[in-house]
């Protein structure tokens, strides 16, 4: 089958240097992340070296303020970048959101010096955070959390356990979601935490479906001590730093699910154009290129809905439904279109031989993480029809 190369995206970029900066990742994936994703993959292999590369590169800090590293670009710029990266490969592109995730709490609710003593190396200074809020009896019920953080002198010592920590075990920092006080979600503080303090320790990586080589692991908190300078934004503040952080996340989880889209139409369109049956592409049966047609268009409007999101949210306005929108809709066509893909490449698709069973996997999680999207229409909900009566 000859090979069909596939079009980079016609991205819409509002300046030169987004248009610049997305060139620089498209070079950095076809030089160093695409060439061994599937490989790597299969062997559980970490890419930390990539991440220090995008470090370098000014890549893992782009929403955030560049008088501390950060690159000054608007979210509408940053999510291109994490779609680019996660059309790769997942554990890149769902790593480095995950990452600017962790970073939110300081850059948005830390104080001056907190931020000049910690943002530079935590944006481009080489280091890879991790954000832990779930806990084994606390995923979506996040506001139940039991972790404790106890106030000794001008220390806190936390003690519990998280679970679901993306980079738990190898992250350099920890934004933490401690309970400081009483019930409910009034009670919870954040915390920086150093991923080799005294006292912190990960269990064994989760044997996943899928993203086999980006670890997520339980973290187990025993009696770690932290000085209250660490402490981020007010005591009982931590919740809504919580909530307002994965507003944000919940882009880039949206984001790169139309990059794992987008990569299994590619691979779906380069093997029906080459693919021969009764003597002709099988592209050119109506029944395949209906179904092209359809994931294509799955594609754009997700792209068009985080943006839209986006824009909102760099405008100042309100975003949480709309975020809420597009992870909900972009992790459910990410899941339809790579099912599709694989049933375009018959046989060949359910074979560790092509990428879109890879995909196939990947796409699941997204469906889960940062809110599930039953947790998803609740959110929408809300905002059309208010609280639930109880």
């Amino acid at each position: 089958m000859p090979d069909r190369a596939p079009q980079p995206v016609d991205r819409q970029l509002p300046t030169e240097e987004a248009r610049d900066l997305v060139a620089l990742v498209r070079d950095i994936v076809q030089r160093e992340i695409a060439p061994h994703a599937a490989e790597q993959e299969d062997a559980g292999h970490f890419p930390r070296e990539v991440f220090s590369l995008l470090s370098e590169s000014g890549l893992l800090g782009l929403p955030y303020d560049s008088e501390f590293g950060g690159g000054d670009q608007p979210y509408e710029v940053y999510l291109q970048v994490l779609e680019e990266l996660a059309a790769a490969r997942l554990t890149v592109g769902l790593g480095v959101s995950v990452h600017s995730l962790a970073c939110h709490a300081l850059a948005g609710y830390g104080t001056k010096q907190q931020q000049a003593d910690h943002l530079p190396a935590m944006l481009g200074g080489g280091l890879l955070g991790a954000y832990c809020l779930s806990e084994p009896a606390a995923g979506s019920d996040a506001a139940s959390l039991r972790t404790k953080a106890v106030r000794e002198g001008d220390d806190w010592v936390i003690t519990g356990t998280k679970a679901w920590i993306t980079h738990g075990g190898i992250a350099d920092f920890y934004t933490v979601l401690a309970r400081t006080g009483g019930e409910g979600a009034r009670g919870i503080t954040a915390f920086l935490v150093p991923g080799d303090a005294e006292g912190l320790s990960a269990a064994a990586p989760e044997k996943k479906m899928g993203m086999k080589g980006s670890p997520t692991a339980q973290l187990h908190f025993d009696g770690v001590r932290v000085p209250d300078s660490r402490r981020l934004g007010e005591e009982g503040q931590g919740f809504a730093i919580a909530l307002s952080a994965l507003d944000s996340g919940r882009l880039g989880i949206a984001a790169c699910a139309i990059g794992v889209a987008q990569a299994a139409l590619d691979e779906a369109v380069a093997y029906a154009t080459g693919r021969q049956q009764f003597g002709r592409p099988i592209a050119d049966f109506q029944g395949l290129r209906f179904m092209l047609a359809d994931m294509a268009t799955q594609i754009e409007a997700g792209r068009a809905l985080y943006l839209s999101a986006a824009r909102l949210r760099d405008a100042g306005r309100p975003f949480s439904k709309e975020a809420a929108m597009a992870k909900l809709f972009c992790t459910d066509a990410a899941m339809k279109v790579t099912i599709d893909a694989v049933q375009v490449l018959g046989g060949y698709g359910y074979t560790a031989d092509f990428p879109v069973e890879r995909l196939m996997r990947e796409a699941k999680v997204l469906q889960i993480v940062e809110g599930t999207n039953q947790i998803q229409r609740m959110v929408v909900a809300r905002h059309l029809a208010g609280p639930e009566t109880r």
